[in-house]
């Protein structure tokens, strides 16, 4: 009989507003997300592109809460050539949009690839909700040029 193995998939959520977000029941900046598989925490931030360091390990401190994603049968090296992909093309530092193309994009659509399952609707859905708002809307001017980079290892350290 032929055994698979299985690996564990975890979201880390990040609170970028510091708790400001649920004092003021909405959120500016939202939340920050990284994909932590094969013992890595894998996150999309604005100027390097696709990035890892240790679970936890980005400038942000510990994460405000985990999700158990399930997990996934895709080994480390096939997870690296996809991720290397996904740098070459849609998720390059350049291509950075807080509100269209930024970590919880990447982080759901890694999650899929590893699990078959998105990230939970409120993160991903968050950037369109502010800007729903006339709030966020005049404010997108300035939102649009903000970049979030929380540290770590470019994709070409790994």
């Amino acid at each position: 009989m032929d055994q698979t193995d299985s690996y564990p998939v975890k979201l880390y959520v990040y609170d970028l507003s510091r708790g400001m977000a649920r004092q003021l029941s909405a959120s500016m900046l939202g939340e920050h997300t990284g994909v932590v598989v094969h013992g890595k925490e894998h996150y999309f931030g604005g100027s390097t592109g696709i990035t890892n360091c240790p679970p936890g390990g980005t400038l942000l401190g510990p994460p405000d809460s985990v999700v158990d994603m399930g997990s996934t049968e895709v080994p480390e090296d096939l997870f690296k050539e996809y991720l290397t992909s996904l740098g070459e093309s849609k998720y390059r530092g350049a291509n950075y949009n807080l509100f269209e193309n930024n970590c919880n994009t990447f982080s759901s659509e890694v999650a899929q690839f590893l699990t078959g399952r998105k990230i939970p609707s409120y993160i991903t859905d968050l950037p369109s909700d502010i800007l729903a708002t006339p709030f966020g809307q005049a404010l997108r001017p300035f939102l649009d040029s903000m970049v979030i980079n929380p540290g770590g290892n470019n994709l070409a350290g790994q």
